[in-house]
């Protein structure tokens, strides 16, 4: 113990030398307010391409992945996410310390020196809870320190990794800020909802029968608190003179909180609704419907307004025709209400061997809504700067459609990556290694990450069983032997 206070002591030592050595290397790489035609066009050097594509490796991957086996109590936590902060730092000097092409001053230069604070903060209550010290006053508020700082780590990534976007390119200023804002924000926000959504579908079961709250009762509030994330409400129309672009923003505005009250009332009680889904739908018809001064900003527009209305599509098919719904059970079984036949219901119950027939099909297609949500990234691309410089580069609507399509596909594999590591890793990895082994449950229903259901009576009372269980041994089809027939009527 004495030997750890002396290493810990020693790094926070270290911590206060290297601050102010940091603040002066980045005093010393200012960036200027106006650049001249010529530093504004030079090539990009070596050592700007390294710091872009580590600093979206630490902050895209690794402290994720550091992040999901922090939840999971692995003991791989401390070695990624110390090896995290040690390249992150080496980054960042990367990134004052490249020639070539100059950028003027930016949010993304600012927040680079904010993320400082969140680095070191986590470093200091790192090494403060491996000496387990103060273990009934500090610790218990440095764990709860701790847990928030990490878990903020992928918003605070993709914020700066947007900022880093912006900058590169010199988009997002004077005029071209509010629409940057709406198309940002927004898109952001449908990406994180599909987020949200496949941690719920594939490893959320237990934290939603906690909460004794349906899936969309969260998803009726999230779509409600959208609307006020993308402040398309009351931030929208400017000056005395109505637009049509104003109208169509500000209802849409309209359209999320009014339909998100809907749904949080309708969701009311355990129950299922598909309000949340259909505002997605009208969502992406009014998108598609959006016009543009461009024709390839135009038919961005309108195949992004046809992936949100795909989305909406596979939610109400996820709810009314995969999902088993029981409103009547809470936690251990305990009625919630007295009677369930009277609810209402979006979802009609079927029978066991239906559901056990739809169960194959449904742990694939319980993957398309986040999936399908997660093409986002395609209006968060249909900004003007941005389409134009496309038709300068005399580049097609369909290979800038199917860029951002693999783009998608990216990330929603970073998504479900950082969904299994936590499933099997850690505090959940012996319950994974005993789901993978056929005793005590049914080999039947395989499924990667999602949790499986063991063949006991308890697995019954879930109200949200992901995938329903069979209630005794599977039943083996009949094999028939090829010449057996044959032999008998010999």
């Amino acid at each position: 113990m004495a030997l750890a206070r002396v290493v810990y002591y020693q790094v926070l030592g270290l911590l206060v030398l290297m601050t102010p050595w940091l603040s002066t290397m980045a005093a010393a790489h200012s960036h200027a307010n106006e650049l001249d035609e010529e530093n504004a066009s030079k090539a990009v050097d070596s050592i700007l391409w390294i710091h872009i594509f580590l600093q979206a490796l630490i902050w895209g991957v690794l402290f994720p992945a550091g992040m999901a086996f922090g939840i999971a109590k692995s003991r791989w936590h401390v070695p990624l996410q110390s090896t995290g902060i040690a390249l992150t730092l080496g980054g960042y000097i990367l990134g004052h310390s490249h020639k070539g092409r100059a950028f003027l001053a930016s949010v993304h230069g600012t927040m680079a020196n904010l993320l400082l604070i969140p680095i070191l903060t986590q470093l200091f209550l790192g090494i403060y809870l491996k000496l387990h010290i103060n273990e009934q006053t500090l610790r218990p508020w440095a764990v709860r320190l701790h847990g928030t700082v990490g878990k903020s780590y992928p918003i605070l990534g993709w914020t700066q990794m947007l900022f880093g976007a912006i900058t590169f390119r010199g988009y997002c200023r004077g005029g071209d800020l509010g629409q940057c804002l709406a198309h940002y924000i927004m898109g952001s926000g449908f990406i994180a909802y599909g987020m949200i959504m496949a941690i719920l579908l594939l490893v959320g079961e237990a934290w939603v029968r906690r909460s004794g709250r349906s899936p969309e009762w969260w998803d009726s509030w999230y779509v409600c608190h959208l609307s006020f994330s993308a402040v398309n409400t009351f931030t929208e129309h400017r000056g005395s003179s109505w637009s049509v672009k104003d109208m169509q923003h500000t209802i849409l505005g309209v359209l999320w909180w009014t339909g998100g009250a809907l749904g949080i009332f309708l969701a009311r009680n355990n129950q299922r609704t598909v309000i949340p889904s259909i505002i997605i739908i009208l969502t992406g018809w009014a998108m598609s419907e959006h016009a543009q001064a461009l024709m390839i900003s135009t038919r961005v527009h309108a195949l992004f307004g046809y992936t949100l209305g795909l989305a909406g599509v596979t939610r109400i098919i996820e709810i009314c025709f995969f999902v088993p719904t029981f409103a009547n059970s809470g936690v251990g079984g305990s009625a919630l209400v007295p009677d369930d036949s009277n609810s209402d219901h979006t979802l009609a119950d079927a029978s066991l061997k239906a559901k056990e027939d739809k169960s194959t099909a449904g742990k694939v297609f319980r993957h398309l809504p986040p999936f399908v949500s997660s093409f986002a990234i395609l209006f968060m691309s249909a900004t003007d700067e941005e389409l134009e410089f496309v038709h300068e580069n005399e580049m097609d609507h369909v290979t800038y459609i199917l860029i951002m399509f693999c783009i998608s596909f990216i990330l929603y594999l970073v998504t479900v990556s950082l969904i299994n590591l936590y499933a099997t890793s850690g505090r959940n990895a012996s319950s994974f290694h005993s789901r993978t082994h056929p005793s005590g449950y049914d080999d039947t229903v395989v499924g990667g990450i999602e949790l499986r259901t063991p063949l006991s009576a308890s697995a019954a009372n879930k109200w949200y069983a992901r995938v329903p269980s069979r209630s005794g041994e599977p039943v083996r089809e009949q094999q028939h032997i090829l010449g057996e027939d044959d032999d008998d009527e010999n």
